[in-house]
């Protein structure tokens, strides 16, 4: 038996992740993500995809971002219709995360329309609300820690990854004729001393290693991170600004609520008004209360003063009306709004409206991908283009390094030397080129790897004759 990989995204990028095995004649689809960021990767989006989605057995997720979990509703829409296994917490995220992607592309779609600023005279949605509800029949749970038999010739474990709430490293175990090999995704790896989530396991055997490399190539100190936020929020509360915080709603939202509730607790901060402007995180926050064996936050949550997701200065702000009110916010007040690029959602209007102000302050905590508003606001833009409207930019724009979900290279090294074997290959993924790069060349170096840079739609023959 012959096993082949085909790379259908996140390869030479941070997005649109999603590996093809081809395992004799089963073929298996490891993540299935959007592409985001610079134009040509979201175009990939659209085009058909690579090979017939009917023909594939049954697709195995990581975790539940949307550049992991995103284009399954196209995936189905186009013609898949086998089981789709991921962890507990995970199932129940992608309903939450592809219920309100679905929801944005309708919305999207229409105000493109309204406004006239797309080229197509009827704007149509990547997929909708319906196409994501087609997908949750087909979702299998998944328990952390047992091997489940998905075949004749394959079963799969799930260990913890540490990046977000039932992120998951995979360990494919592949039976051929002659012999068992071992696949292990790395899936998108936390981070050793995060505050909420449990550290990546540590894996010792893989044959074939498919390893994240987003910080590959930088270290990301995370001891000043609460002084550095702090100073920004507070020098922002006294020119009388509004602090804006872009923050992806699973994760890193509840990690940014933990903060600054014990800063305030600490009086690090001021004792201002926070509001959480995104029905996404509001539902993914719940989620921590039933998971609560997948974090270690579980004894905050049973006391109503030290619950950071639940106080007297959090407000949650569900619906769109209530969302608007904040615009008229001119001072002493905190908002976190999704998406944590500005690529779509609510902190759009956020940023419309806050941007021009030189008071306020826009807090970037998490990866900017390239091509994303985010990435090209950090890097100096003194316009930004929001709803085909060009908005000045006068507000201050800051980057909190360390806050991250995703390991950096110090962490990603000390995950590979876990393994008590070096594996015949480990392909470096989920990481922009110059990320990659140095990851591969530190592993060759350390542990003696072959280490590979794939590139998109290319293909490797992992095992021939197994």
């Amino acid at each position: 038996m012959n096993v082949r990989v085909k790379f259908l995204g996140g390869a030479g990028t941070v997005t649109g992740s999603r590996f093809l095995l081809e395992i004799g004649y089963v073929r298996v689809l490891v993540d299935c993500g959007l592409f985001q960021g610079m134009k040509d990767y979201r175009l990939r989006n659209w085009e058909p995809f690579p090979v017939d989605p009917a023909g594939i057995d049954m697709v195995l997720l990581t975790h539940a971002h949307i550049d992991h979990s995103g284009y399954l509703p196209k995936l189905v829409k186009e013609g898949f219709s086998g089981p789709i296994y991921c962890t507990e917490p995970t199932l129940e995220l992608v309903k939450i995360l592809l219920l309100d992607a679905g929801k944005l592309q309708e919305e999207e779609a229409e105000y493109a329309q309204k406004k006239g600023y797309s080229k197509h005279e009827k704007p149509e949605p990547l997929f909708n609300i319906k196409d994501a509800e087609r997908v949750f029949p087909l979702l299998e749970p998944l328990r952390f820690e047992e091997e489940y038999v998905l075949n004749d010739v394959l079963r799969v474990t799930a260990y913890n990854a540490g990046h977000i709430l039932g992120a998951a490293i995979l360990k494919l175990k592949v039976k051929g004729d002659n012999q068992e090999k071992k696949i292990v995704f790395s899936g998108d790896l936390g981070r050793y001393r995060d505050p909420i989530l449990n550290p990546p396991a540590d894996i010792p055997f893989g044959d074939v290693v498919f390893m994240e490399s987003t910080y590959g190539n930088r270290v990301n100190e995370n001891t000043m991170v609460a002084g550095q936020l702090a100073k920004i929020i507070k020098d922002t509360y006294m020119r009388g600004g509004v602090s804006v915080i872009p923050s992806f709603a699973v994760g890193r939202t509840q990690l940014i609520l933990y903060m600054l509730h014990r800063m305030q607790k600490l009086g690090a901060i001021p004792d201002i008004p926070i509001y959480v402007d995104s029905p996404m995180a509001i539902d993914v926050t719940q989620l921590y209360k039933t998971f609560g064996h997948y974090h270690h936050l579980g004894p905050f949550l049973d006391e109503s003063d030290a619950n950071p997701f639940l106080h007297k200065n959090l407000h949650y702000y569900k619906t769109q009306d209530a969302s608007m009110t904040l615009n008229h916010l001119r001072g002493d007040a905190i908002i976190i709004s999704a998406s944590g690029m500005a690529t779509g959602g609510r902190i759009l209007h956020h940023l419309y409206n806050r941007l021009p102000n030189e008071d306020d302050s826009v807090i970037f905590v998490g990866f900017q991908p390239e091509g994303t508003r985010g990435r090209k606001l950090l890097d100096g833009d003194k316009v930004c283009r929001i709803y085909g409207v060009d908005v000045a930019v006068k507000a201050s724009v800051h980057f909190v390094e360390g806050l991250s979900a995703h390991a950096d290279q110090r962490e990603l090294v000390e995950w590979s030397d876990g393994f008590i074997h070096k594996p015949k290959m480990a392909f470096m993924v989920h990481g922009e080129k110059e990320a990659s790069q140095a990851l591969a060349g530190l592993l060759k170096e350390r542990h003696g790897w072959n280490t590979l840079l794939p590139d998109y739609m290319e293909s490797f023959e992992l095992f021939s004759g197994i």
